[in-house]
């Protein structure tokens, strides 16, 4: 399911005396939030008038946060984006959760998590049985989000409650 908002990153710091703060990106890449002009903090929309990259961060200057006191009032907020300012073929695996999936057209269960490896994602499904399954295109054969379901493809000892 689209969600509104995604979850960028979280404020951690301030930077300098003018107003900056130190985002720590829950991105594909810091470079990712360079893309977009307008975020999310704590309910409130911000118009980001600059944003540059500093390590595993970004640094985003903010319309209406012009001090370092106005910054630090945002440390530990969560920054979020508007998904209608991502493309549409992108998918975040927090859309993901909540999703019905389906092997040979019989469903097995809902996503309930995504796992980050370094070699690819895996998604969690949990049903009558539950099943560890790689994010790569061997086994995910289609992925519906407007239907809220995914086809997958299932091998013998993806379930990991199998005897």
């Amino acid at each position: 399911m689209k969600l509104q908002f995604i979850e960028a990153g979280e404020i951690v710091n301030t930077h300098g005396v003018r107003g900056e703060v130190k985002m720590l990106s829950w991105l594909d890449s810091p470079e990712c939030m360079l893309d977009f002009d307008r975020c999310r903090i704590g309910g409130k929309d911000y118009t980001v008038a600059a944003c540059r990259v500093q390590g595993t961060c970004d640094l985003l200057k903010l319309s209406g946060v012009e001090t370092m006191e106005q910054a630090q009032a945002l440390r530990g907020k969560t920054v979020e984006i508007y998904r209608e300012d991502v493309d549409d073929d992108v998918v975040f695996a927090a859309e993901l959760v909540g999703m019905d999936v389906f092997s040979r057209g019989n469903a097995i269960g809902k996503i309930t998590d995504v796992l980050d490896y370094p070699g690819n994602q895996v998604y969690v499904v949990k049903g009558d049985r539950e099943y560890m399954i790689p994010a790569v295109s061997a086994f995910i054969l289609s992925v519906e989000m407007e239907e809220n379901r995914m086809e997958v493809r299932l091998l013998e000892g993806m379930e990991t409650d199998a005897d």
